[in-house]
């Protein structure tokens, strides 16, 4: 670990770029991930984007706090880091703790919500038909919405050959979840470190040489 003052700013300031471009993986993984599971809209991945975006900020306040060697600045980038690594931390054992039974409730709830036209896309998407029901009527809640023959993808030989959308959402979901968990857990134990690094070099003494005459 550093221990001279310009070490320390120099490490600080580049933890700080590796975050912005960190917030970009966080917003960019966790967005395909909701992308992915049309339907089910998962509150729990859309937290995972929410950390993104405020990390992205709370780093370019980290980073000019530690260009300026601003204390003040500093002592709050350093105190709201850390209550973002709990948010963070909590929001992913919640996408790698939640079950089987509990995916398939929230894909449940989300089929049952969606408009025809998310059903229609959903099954477009996924080469699929129906959550897990292919004779109910399309009128139904777990129905498709529309007659498997609007789904171009499935029609063969005049017969349904796509599989119940639940058996495909069920992988999308699944992996979207430990995809999403998995990084923001990861990335969550480096913001102890950089809580860790900035309470170091706030004691610091400033060079001499960078210090502003008092008159």
């Amino acid at each position: 670990m550093c221990g001279s003052f310009t070490c320390s700013k120099n490490a600080l300031i580049a933890l700080n770029i590796i975050y912005i471009l960190v917030s970009f993986i966080l917003i960019g993984v966790a967005g395909y991930c909701r992308v992915a599971s049309v339907v089910t809209n998962l509150a729990i991945v859309g937290g995972i984007i929410a950390c993104g975006v405020f990390l992205f900020l709370l780093s370019l306040m980290g980073l000019i706090g530690a260009i300026r060697h601003h204390q003040v600045m500093l002592f709050f980038y350093m105190l709201i880091l850390f209550l973002l690594f709990i948010i963070q931390f909590s929001i992913a054992c919640a996408c790698l703790a939640v079950t089987t039974e509990q995916q398939h409730q929230i894909a449940l709830e989300g089929w049952r919500r969606a408009k025809v036209n998310i059903k229609i896309k959903t099954q477009t998407i996924f080469k699929c038909y129906g959550f897990e029901n292919q004779t109910a009527s399309p009128d139904d809640p777990l129905g498709g919405g529309v007659p498997y023959q609007n789904i171009t993808e499935c029609v063969q030989d005049g017969l349904n050959r796509c599989p119940l959308c639940w058996h495909i959402l069920r992988k999308a979901i699944n992996s979207s979840l430990k995809i999403v968990g998995g990084i923001g857990m990861f990335f969550s134990f480096t913001e102890l470190l950089a809580v860790f690094m900035t309470h170091k070099y706030r004691q610091l003494w400033l060079p001499f040489k960078d210090r502003i005459p008092l008159y």
